[in-house]
């Protein structure tokens, strides 16, 4: 009756087993470290990269735990700070000889010291939230004038280009603050461009008056149009930064808005500030331009002789000099993806652009009139521009799709595309607040909270034992599996620990013990309306499921309401939350009746169960036949 049969025990026993594992790496806590990531966008790690770091260390003669390359970056552990801090200094002086112009990034981390052998079955610990872990915060402002100002700009451009492609004769385009202005000398020519300008471009508000005896037309944008520029600027910074963090390895880092016009930056474990802001400062601007290939161009950069008028000297990705023309063609605004691929005809690796409809139509008139001619592609970090790419225009290409190819890899197609990808701050940005958690307070954080579930753990377990005896053991064993389940499910998941997580857990652990209440009471309830152990154990936990099915679906239902719509500490806890509910059900039923089980479905004429004192109703009157069956024996 009350017999789990031997592939029920397997699955629960290899559950416990695996549950083990993946919570054990939280255990080894973590160890300091320094990783070394790329300070260019056209700078690639690799594993060769951790070769020359361990030989960096043993000229300086430090010992490291270890070096490894992982992700985008290598890392190396050390027993101590001090070690941490010395091989700091000798790996930046090595890889970064020009302190002005670092090619790579060293930054103190921290790493976990779990074994070896647990990360190569990807038995690694939870991620480590901002309060628990420590690191850098930062609050940051977009420049929303600037934005307008960009887009200004952008508008007046093509609205020059529109005017010279209708064959509009005009008396000059300009811009005034965030207003476009167009002057004509005719005002039937006026009218004719106002209604086209009118169709063409919806998101601007033409205005016509007259200046000295020249017709006006004065554009500013729709308040609508100028609320959407200023919410995609947002956007596509935080997109960019995304892109930027993301490159450099740091472990979950945070990057959402707050308020209109404010980004949130948390980079947990970056312990460095001033490494950190050039981990946010690294945020590329990308450029094309045409390369001037005039003699003169050529003589400047073979070194004989001053760059052209109207030119740049930029360097290639190889360092070879190149001469480009200072006049932009298309920005990073312009480009809508950035993707590797393969030449339908020759099977050379290749970057797929594509443009947007004001990329693809300058792009048309471009590649139409500069056939056999170089475009760069030029990518600008910091100030300085590099160019990642100048292939040779072959025929006209429309459409808005760009095929680049010639002399790459794969690898090399794949990067390309990646940088690309990345775009550019629609607008500037400022650190209006910056704040550092040091891991002394984090570790202090994980030592409350970590208090906070044990006690929790312990105060429930002694009233479980105290008031329901022997299956009190079991529920308090179950609640035992649901938390080191718990734990393992957040381990597998990378998931991000913060306060409000642990928050979560502890909140867990007395949710859960509520099923296992329902059980018991209801095995009390069966045992005082006169059914045998075996029967009420049976019954108990079969009518106690319906109960416990619904009360867990309607907290769900808040939990993934707080999932769905917060943010922040407030989602770290609806996710704890959540995950806490589905392990407490399969604990609380599955775990806890396959104990009772093993304990009393060996034993065919169970007489009695422990299960604490059971409150009997009063005895009936004499002459009265009794409302219930006599109880069984019980143990109290």
């Amino acid at each position: 009756m009350n017999r789990y049969p031997l592939w029920k025990y397997a699955i629960l026993a290899a559950m416990l087993l695996i549950a083990l594992l993946y919570a054990a790496p939280n255990l080894y806590g973590e160890a300091p470290a320094v990783q070394v990531s790329s300070g260019k966008a056209t700078l690639k790690v690799d594993a060769t990269l951790a070769t020359r770091v361990e030989q960096l260390l043993a000229e300086a003669k430090i010992e490291p735990d270890f070096v490894q390359f992982e992700g985008n970056s290598v890392k190396a552990r050390f027993a101590d700070t001090d070690t941490q801090l010395k091989a700091k200094d000798a790996i930046s002086r090595a890889l970064n000889p020009d302190p002005a112009d670092p090619r790579y990034i060293v930054a103190l981390n921290l790493v976990s010291q779990s074994p070896a052998w647990m990360a190569k079955l990807h038995a690694l610990p939870m991620y480590l939230g901002l309060d628990l872990r420590g690191g850098v915060h930062f609050l940051m402002q977009v420049d929303m004038k600037a934005a307008l100002t960009k887009r200004a700009e952008s508008l007046t451009g093509d609205v020059r280009s529109l005017l010279r492609e209708k064959n509009i004769r005009h008396g000059g385009v300009t811009r005034n603050g965030n207003t476009v202005e167009v002057r004509f000398r005719d005002p039937a020519v006026a009218q004719q461009a106002l209604g086209l300008l009118n169709e063409q471009f919806a998101d601007l508000q033409w205005q016509q008056t007259e200046d000295n005896g020249d017709q006006r037309l004065a554009g500013s944008l729709k308040p609508e149009a100028a609320r959407l520029v200023q919410e995609q600027a947002v956007k596509q910074n935080i997109t960019t930064l995304h892109n930027r963090v993301n490159e450099l390895g740091v472990s979950e880092p945070v990057i959402q808005q707050q308020g209109l016009d404010r980004v949130v930056v948390q980079l947990p474990g970056v312990q460095d500030t001033a490494k950190a802001k050039d981990i946010i400062g690294r945020t590329a601007t990308l450029e094309i331009r045409m390369v001037n290939e005039t003699q003169e161009a050529r003589d400047a950069e073979r070194g004989g002789g001053p760059v052209p008028f109207g030119s740049e000297r930029f360097l290639e990705r190889g360092q070879a000099p190149i001469i480009l023309y200072r006049q932009v063609i298309l920005t990073g605004e312009n480009l809508t993806d950035a993707q590797p691929g393969f030449d339908s005809q020759t099977q050379e690796p290749t970057v797929n652009l594509v443009l947007d409809a004001k990329g693809a139509r300058i792009f048309k008139d471009v590649t139409r009139d500069n056939i056999g001619k170089r475009m760069a592609i030029v990518l600008f970090e910091k100030g300085k521009g590099e160019v990642v790419t100048a292939p040779v225009i072959r025929s006209e290409i429309s459409g808005g799709r760009v095929q680049i190819s010639g002399r790459m890899t794969t690898q090399e197609a794949s990067d390309q595309a990646l940088l690309l990808r990345a775009g550019s701050l629609a607008a500037p940005m400022e650190t209006i607040e910056e704040r550092t958690i040091g891991p002394s307070l984090g570790a202090e954080n994980i030592g409350k909270g970590f208090n906070s579930v044990l006690y929790g753990f312990i105060a429930i377990t002694v009233f479980m034992c105290a008031y329901y005896l022997l299956f009190g053991v079991f529920s308090s064993i179950a609640l035992a599996f649901n938390l080191l389940l718990l734990v393992a499910v957040l381990s597998m998941l990378q998931a991000t620990l913060t306060l409000p997580g642990m928050a979560a857990i502890a909140l867990t652990l007395g949710m859960a013990i509520d099923a296992n209440v329902l059980i018991n009471e209801r095995v009390r309830e069966e045992l005082r309306n006169g059914a045998a152990p075996q029967a009420a154990i049976l019954a108990g936990y079969e009518r106690a499921w319906g109960t416990i099915l619904d009360s867990n679906i309607t907290t769900m239902i808040a939990g993934l309401a707080l999932l769905a719509f917060g943010s922040g500490p407030v989602r770290g806890f609806a996710v704890v939350h959540c995950l806490g509910i589905l392990t407490s059900m399969f604990s609380a039923v599955m775990f806890s009746r396959g104990l009772v089980n093993l304990w009393y479905g060996r034993q065919k004429r169970l007489k009695s169960v422990s299960i604490g004192q059971i409150w009997k109703p009063a005895a009936a009157a004499p002459g009265d036949k009794p409302a219930t069956p006599p109880a069984a024996k019980l143990e109290a």
